[in-house]
């Protein structure tokens, strides 16, 4: 098959939604088809990085579009930086031939809308892998007002491309139940999570030491939030866990990645004086298993209005190193569904948000518990949410003929 495969970032960026879409094609080339992927030139999350304008890689093609590099730091700058992609990636798109599948993330918003109209005009099929769901999670966040004319249409454009799709991937059963809740057929809806990345990602004592010794973290019990740093994974808790444990020397808080919030952080920290608080860009992948293994408590965060319009993919790595976490973040969600399947107490704790007392008490309880990798208590969970399992489920998803699935197959 001809396969287009349209999202914001790809390889070599370090943007999740694109690492997961490069292990698609790179086994979609493995299989035999034709593979064109459009994404843009500039790093996720540093505009001024630029890649190169077309490449041929591992045999696949790569279209990579310009779009403005203004940034996050304004809704405005937002709003630009992802139009401008989304103009540009239609030139490019348009010039190619018929595709006999077409397949849209959600980074930026509404490129799924694009690929849509793009498979109804020149024919071949349409899938819509549902990374997180908007306009809802911009009135969730606060970005848009509810039932205000952007949002009416903006939810007009969505619901286009969810129509139009032959096969809606989404990433658990909260984000199936809000789409299936818009009026869409559930025979075309199935949830298949982002997978772990298995050949990456592993506990690595060198790398740990490497870490720990490289950023002054020796001798210290750290607790470390990596990935993207969104309003949507809302941190003010932690922060606040951070400050008062500020005289303890031996407790050090790691935040590693980027994202709107990212700045707020290394603002908090320096308005706090905090010298417990260490603050990193993302890491490259085959630095991820020394990274994550650094820690000695990780961190998963959920915004209570955000489930089933994000998803924390973070986590499917954290069980591969098979270190202990913490979530703080609602229930019911995703997460504590997976976690309620877990047995050792002191393999994964919970809080809610605003608990600053017991998220500091599940700190100094692991803390007293000691170190340790708990691989046979996640050892089930991780390899359920493995690439080796569900990658291959998404191929033969993609390959099946009409595109479509039955739910009671797909879902994990």
């Amino acid at each position: 098959m001809r396969i287009t495969l349209l999202n914001q970032t790809f390889h070599p960026d370090v943007g999740s939604s694109g690492q997961h879409l490069t292990d698609l094609a790179l086994s979609l080339v493995g299989r035999g088809h034709v593979v064109t992927v459009i994404t843009s030139r500039r790093a996720y999350d540093d505009p001024g990085r630029v890649f190169p304008k077309r490449e041929n890689w591992q045999g696949m093609q790569i279209y990579r579009v310009l779009n403005t590099g203004f940034g996050k730091r304004a809704k405005w700058r937002r709003a630009a930086d992802f139009a401008s992609f989304l103009i540009s990636c239609s030139c490019r798109l348009f010039q190619l031939p018929k595709q006999d599948l077409v397949v849209a993330l959600t980074s930026p918003p509404l490129v799924s809308a694009l690929g849509a109209w793009f498979a109804r005009v020149r024919g071949g099929r349409f899938c819509y892998w549902v990374m997180d769901l908007n306009p809802d999670e911009a009135v969730a966040a606060g970005w848009l007002a509810p039932g205000s004319p952007a949002e009416r249409l903006l939810e007009r454009i969505s619901r286009y491309s969810l129509r139009q799709a032959s096969t809606v991937v989404v990433l658990d059963r909260f984000m199936q139940n809000r789409i299936l809740d818009k009026g869409i057929d559930e025979r075309k809806v199935g949830v298949l999570p982002p997978w772990s990345h298995d050949s990456e990602v592993r506990f690595d004592p060198e790398g740990r030491n490497r870490f720990r010794k490289a950023h002054g973290l020796q001798d210290k019990f750290v607790v470390m939030y990596s990935g993207n740093h969104s309003p949507c994974h809302p941190l003010d808790s932690i922060l606040s866990a951070a400050r008062a444990l500020g005289r303890q020397p031996d407790v050090a808080f790691c935040f590693v990645g980027g994202g709107s919030e990212f700045t707020r952080v290394k603002q908090f920290s320096a308005d706090h004086r905090l010298t417990n608080i260490t603050c990193l860009p993302y890491q490259p992948l085959d630095q991820l298993a020394g990274t994550l293994s650094a820690a000695d408590l990780h961190l998963v965060v959920m915004g209570d209005p955000f489930v089933g319009l994000v998803h924390p993919c973070k986590i499917y790595n954290i069980l591969r190193v098979g270190l202990p976490l913490l979530y703080v973040g609602p229930k019911p969600s995703h997460i504590t569904e997976m976690l309620e399947t877990v047995k050792n107490s002191f393999a994964c704790r919970f809080a809610r948000h605003g608990e600053i007392n017991p998220i500091i008490q599940h700190i100094l309880g692991c803390k007293k518990n000691g170190v340790q990798t708990n691989g046979h208590e996640f050892a089930p969970l991780a390899h359920r949410f493995s690439k080796e399992v569900l990658l291959p489920r998404m191929i033969e998803m993609l390959e099946a003929s009409g595109g479509s699935m039955a739910p009671s197959r797909w879902n994990n």
